[in-house]
């Protein structure tokens, strides 16, 4: 009877095999000979062909094939260079292999890609490998820093920031790009948030880069809006409009925590309970109300005409913000906003006018090309999700690693 054979493809260039076998551990070992002549002279970096003999067997892990481990045997050749005094020696390079290491590299770009939205321990338990010898492959395929040859332009970036423990500690700042084929970047990780340290980081991107980065979007910490005014003072500074919705919002929400402490001293415990639901339903849109949630609102705005205007003032400022207009005509309508809060005699929104007073211009430049730092919000959010998997990451180093991988790593490895 005839054995059905079956071929695998090895994805290791110029190699002969020369057996295969199975051990006791049910590992599959594949023995394969180098089918390249000569190396480069590891002194004068001359070509050279004139054998030497092979060096020790080497075993190294590689891709695993129908669920077993695998791994390929060699020995590497060596070659002598006739030019050098004393003729040294020199092993062959391989282009599938990098001395000293455990693993070919297609099964290192293999334990990569399984690192993409996991964790160093989920990859050391599936591949049966150690923690350091995965954590080894990533601090040594993957840069610690932006590669900036990568990129021929910038056009967009954010600066924004996320801290590395609960309780809004040690922050450190997220500078991510938004490339004009949609993709998003991460461009660094840096130590803290102080203007100082914005401004070594912004100077160490190239010029012809530099010149490129038409806006910057970003809170309103004046450690990042300082820096860009002073070292890239051709863009155009932004500051999210998401950051400025949330100042508006909170500033609402205070006369619903207001009037909401209130009416528990006021009303009976059963009045109380009809208005349960009512925080969300308050922080909602009106068009993604339920029918029972615009119930409990217009319980509650009958017992608070003053929660009804500032919620009322909030949707209108959000509307201005959702409307595809000019600058100039943005302008206009938040003035027009801004008297309506005044006659209305509410307080709530008197730190927000300040808000908008001080950044004025940087607020209004959203509608010149409505950009924001949506993506970078969103990409944060990404990080938070990273940081909780891995149970935390403070060497900053490896969180640089971690969300290029997260980010890129699809596209290198898969």
């Amino acid at each position: 009877m005839s054995k059905t054979q079956v071929t695998v493809p090895l994805d290791i260039p110029d190699v002969r095999v020369l057996g295969t076998e199975i051990n006791e551990r049910g590992e599959l070992i594949i023995t394969v000979e180098s089918k390249k002549s000569g190396t480069r002279c590891r002194k004068c970096d001359r070509w050279i062909t004139k054998s030497h003999g092979q060096d020790d067997w080497v075993m190294i892990r590689h891709l695993p094939a129908f669920g077993r481990v695998t791994y390929i045997r060699f020995r590497p050749k060596r070659y002598q260079c006739q030019d050098c005094e004393g003729h040294p020696t020199t092993t062959q390079t391989l282009e599938w292999y990098e001395s000293k290491s455990a693993q070919t590299m297609v099964y290192e770009d293999h334990i990569l890609l399984q690192l993409v939205n996991a964790t160093i321990e989920d990859v050391s338990m599936k591949e049966q490998l150690s923690y350091d010898r995965v954590m080894g492959v990533m601090e040594r395929r993957i840069s610690e820093q932006v590669d900036w040859s990568q990129y021929d332009e910038l056009g967009r970036i954010g600066l924004d920031e996320i801290a590395l423990k609960k309780g809004h500690r040690d922050f450190v700042t997220i500078v991510t790009g938004y490339l004009k084929d949609g993709r998003i970047v991460i461009l660094g990780v840096l130590a803290d948030r102080q203007k100082d340290t914005i401004v070594d980081f912004l100077r160490s991107i190239p010029k012809r880069l530099l010149d490129t980065i038409q806006t910057v979007c970003s809170d309103m910490w004046e450690g990042f809006t300082e820096a860009v005014r002073e070292e890239i003072s051709t863009a155009k500074l932004v500051i999210d409009r998401f950051h400025v919705t949330e100042h508006y919002q909170d500033a609402a929400d205070t006369i619903r925590k207001q009037e909401l402490g209130r009416l528990k001293t006021e009303l009976s415990e059963e009045e109380y309970k009809e208005l349960k639901g009512c925080m969300w339903a308050f922080r909602k849109k009106r068009s993604d109300l339920t029918p029972e949630e615009r119930k409990v609102l217009k319980r509650f705005f009958t017992y608070s005409p003053s929660a009804k205007k500032a919620y009322e003032l909030r949707l209108q400022l959000t509307a201005i913000f959702e409307q595809q207009i000019s600058k100039e005509k943005a302008k206009a309508k938040i003035r027009a906003w801004i008297a309506r809060v005044r006659e209305s005699g509410l307080t709530c929104f008197d730190g927000f006018l300040k808000t908008l007073e001080n950044w004025w211009e940087e607020i209004t430049n959203y509608f010149i090309n409505r950009e924001t730092s949506g993506y970078v919000e969103g990409f944060n959010n990404r990080i938070k999700v990273l940081k909780r998997r891995c149970y935390g990451i403070f060497n900053l180093n490896h969180l640089f690693q971690r969300i290029y991988l997260d980010l890129e790593g699809y596209r290198l490895f898969i």
